[in-house]
């Protein structure tokens, strides 16, 4: 079994387009190109203004 290259995930950092924060971090696939999904962004929970509001890719 091969293994994967490191290279090919990067982890990014999620930042409330709202209140700034970086609230979450999760892994992208960089090698295939990053998802439209992620690009424009989610929405996802933001605990300091308690409601979904939408997050977008922070690279530190």
């Amino acid at each position: 079994m091969a293994k994967k290259s490191k290279d090919a995930v990067e982890y990014v950092w999620l930042q409330c387009s709202e209140c700034g924060d970086l609230n979450y971090r999760t892994p992208i696939n960089v090698k295939g190109g990053i998802p439209d999904k992620v690009k424009k962004g989610m929405k996802k929970y933001c605990p300091r203004l308690r409601k979904h509001t939408l997050h977008k890719i922070k690279r530190k």
